[in-house]
């Protein structure tokens, strides 16, 4: 098996992911490339649909599948190489439902916070995702499979500056309220009527200054003294449920 147990890596340009949920929803996706299904026979069964008829798919044993993918992942009987989703733009989202808010991730790496984070904006309707190109983890087996299919599904963003995408947000009629802990304000008093978009920074660092400089409000979380802070894919859910039920 190329790359040896648990390396998870795919062939060159390529992705490889893992587990039925974020297998099924990249199989039911039209736009993605599929080169190979390695897989136990239990596991394409699971799959919700037939594979076609003339579908690469390599037949595998459960200690066969584990040397493809990271160290103890529960890959579920399936193991799917394929190309990476096509990179989107930013103006083409913001051309749709403004009543769907925007997620900004500023320095967020860690893939399953971002694949938690991609699950809870398929949940609440999210317009997309934006993270900078650098400092955000790549498209992989471990977001894919925290993010439960939803990496299919919701548009992410990467740009090269995140200030300038925040701009471009505002002129769309977007309100952009950053996550705080030391904030003042809560997030149910910051929220508008119109057109928003969260903004959330890494764990421990949180927003940077320039990108708190381009956030029309700054807010909080009402939540207990007894605990510091949230993880930011918890706090993520929270505001979506916020933005959605207002």
């Amino acid at each position: 098996m190329k790359n040896g147990r648990g390396s998870g890596r795919a062939s060159s340009g390529m992705v490889r992911l893992w587990g039925r949920h974020a297998v099924e929803a990249a199989l039911k996706n039209p736009n993605r490339v599929h080169r190979k299904l390695w897989a136990t026979r239990e596991g394409v069964e699971s799959l919700d649909g037939e594979l076609p008829v003339d579908f690469p798919v390599e037949w595998a044993d459960v200690a066969d599948l584990a040397r493809l993918v990271a160290r103890d992942a529960p890959h579920q009987g399936l193991v799917l190489e394929c190309e990476p989703m096509d990179d989107l733009f930013l103006a083409d989202v913001l051309e749709g439902d403004p009543a769907r808010p925007v997620v900004v991730l500023d320095q967020v790496t860690d893939p399953h916070n971002v694949g938690a984070i991609l699950r809870s904006a398929a949940a609440f309707d999210a317009c997309c995702i934006v993270t900078q190109d650098r400092h955000a983890p790549p498209e992989s087996g471990t977001l894919a499979k925290s993010a439960s299919g939803a990496l299919e599904v919701v548009p992410w963003i990467r740009v090269v500056n995140l200030a300038r995408a925040l701009e471009e947000i505002a002129e769309a009629g977007y309100w952009r309220i950053g996550l705080d802990g030391e904030a003042d304000t809560t997030l149910g008093e910051a929220l508008p009527t119109g057109p928003v978009c969260l903004v959330l920074g890494a764990e421990g660092d949180g927003m940077r200054q320039n990108i708190i400089h381009h956030c029309d409000a700054i807010a909080k979380l009402p939540i207990s003294s007894a605990m510091e802070s949230l993880n930011v894919s918890n706090a993520a859910a929270i505001a979506l449920y916020a933005a959605a039920t207002r």
